[in-house]
């Protein structure tokens, strides 16, 4: 897949795993796709190593969604977990 690809899967996949994660997040739209890119290279790993399969196919390919959302919800608690929670 073509950089442009996985910018376009990135900003998504960041976005659906901040939507499924409750609580607020610091951090914008950039925050958002370094977090899905980043996800989606996580994901696309632990598909491979766990479950022996490859699990990044192609932009129209379900498990490449999936495994790049569930990497990206993993590196969003991650990241929440890294930066903390003000208390004011």
């Amino acid at each position: 897949m073509g950089i442009i690809a996985w910018i376009l899967i990135g900003l998504i996949a960041g976005a659906i795993a901040k939507a499924l994660t409750p609580g607020k997040d610091p951090g914008g739209c950039l925050v958002t796709m370094v977090i899905g890119i980043v996800g989606g290279l996580l994901g696309g790993w632990l598909g491979k190593v766990i479950f022996g399969v490859h699990s990044i196919n192609g932009f129209f390919h379900l498990s490449t969604w999936i495994a790049a959302i569930v990497g990206s919800v993993i590196v969003l608690l991650i990241y929440r977990l890294v930066t903390g929670r003000s208390s004011r």
